[in-house]
């Protein structure tokens, strides 16, 4: 056995927080579930400013229509100032008309490299640019470790940055299909190691829950013969739905193919045809996570950067600084624009290429967690050091 393979067994091996905080029943029904986009989709055509001339100079090809009820291109309204791309009009618009719905512009970090590598990394940490930073330890992680009962899970092919930390956190691809990375030979050899040791318990229980949620996936798999549908990211986010509503209350999800230098498209195209399957996912992870889970459910879609304003000669646009963020949920006091905003111009951008970031991302978890769950000023200093809380009155 390998220091690697022992890392995946780790990885696989189910939830510990600190403590021996273990695999409890959650205090409160509350669930997590953040949605990273990796690639920094292009906010900018997914909310549009609406009311901005400036928007409609800045993008000849890539613009996308005022709201227009005799144009099924056009962008649905929000609201006098914003619209949603039409891609999403089926899929969240219910949603938005239900108040489960809220948009957050103006949304980011601190981070200016415009680095996708260096910035999503900023924004699963958790942690200040300013000084040392721990690479071992994220948000979600640090958030898994001060809530006494929770059962966290990453729906990633590895362990992503943000779950980091003291405590074993499982993860499972949920589109994968077929033999996991240990095998059963290699697990209980992993198990007879830890056999007396406090970790013991966790380690087994974990493969335990491994185990079970690879057979849901390998039994809806044979259903379908194992074809991959143009619903993929729906029928995966309906495994997500489903098992959050079983067996987990913290869930981390990330999808990627946002990155888009080249014929970006405006109303269709290649980010439209990407929204709308974020879109369906989305939507079919509240139908199956159900009406009761749903009302305790806030689903949060982030992205670790916007996209410059002003579309390039390539008709695509390149990498920016502020964004704008998704929150959803049964519970959400939704329906409406949140945060700071400012009049979309040119005179507004920052560096006069993109938005600027209004609305903190660690504030605005930090404002969102203690809303949730009642974090106390030292927990919330735990997941966040040294942020400032803003509530936005999104539950």
């Amino acid at each position: 056995m390998n220091r690697r393979d022992l890392i995946k067994a780790f990885a696989a091996a189910g939830a510990l927080t600190v403590g021996g905080r273990v695999w409890a029943a959650p205090a409160t029904d509350a669930r997590l579930l953040v949605v990273f986009l990796r690639g920094a989709y292009d906010a900018a055509n997914v909310v549009i400013p609406t009311s901005s001339d400036f928007y409609y100079q800045s993008r000849p090809t890539l613009a996308v229509a005022r709201p227009n009820a005799d144009d099924p291109k056009s962008a649905m309204a929000l609201d006098s100032d914003w619209g949603l791309h039409p891609a999403l009009r089926a899929s969240l618009g219910p949603l938005w008309d239900k108040r489960q719905v809220a948009f957050i512009p103006f949304a980011g970090t601190d981070d200016t490299t415009r680095s996708h590598f260096e910035t999503q990394d900023t924004i699963e940490m958790g942690q200040s640019i300013h000084g040392s930073r721990n690479y071992r330890s994220g948000f979600m992680g640090r958030l898994a470790g001060v809530l006494t009962q929770t059962r966290p899970i990453a729906f990633t092919d590895q362990l992503p940055l943000a779950f980091r930390g003291e405590g074993v956190i499982a993860n499972i691809a949920i589109n994968a299909v077929g033999k996991p990375g240990v095998d059963d030979r290699q697990a209980k050899l992993i198990q007879s190691m830890y056999e007396g040791h406090h970790l013991g318990a966790s380690i087994a229980q974990g493969f335990q829950v491994r185990d079970d949620v690879a057979r849901t996936i390998a039994a809806e798999a044979d259903a379908n013969r194992g074809a991959v549908t143009a619903k993929g990211l729906e029928l995966a986010a309906r495994r997500v739905g489903r098992l959050m509503r079983e067996q987990f209350n913290l869930g981390f999800v990330d999808v990627g193919g946002w990155d888009t230098h080249v014929n970006q498209g405006g109303a269709t195209g290649y980010l439209a045809d990407r929204i709308g399957e974020l879109g369906r996912g989305l939507a079919a992870f509240a139908d199956e996570i159900g009406t009761t889970a749903w009302a305790d459910t806030v689903v949060v879609v982030i992205s670790e950067f916007g996209r410059t304003f002003r579309e390039n000669g390539d008709k695509g646009t390149d990498h920016g600084h502020g964004s704008v963020y998704w929150a959803l949920g049964g519970g959400l006091k939704g329906g409406r624009i949140a945060g700071e905003q400012q009049a979309v111009t040119q005179a507004n951008l920052f560096q006069n290429r993109d938005y600027k970031v209004l609305t903190d991302y660690r504030s605005m978890f930090a404002g969102l967690l203690t809303r949730m769950y009642g974090l106390s000023a030292a927990q919330l200093d735990q997941v966040f050091p040294g942020a400032r809380p803003i509530d936005l009155g999104l539950v």
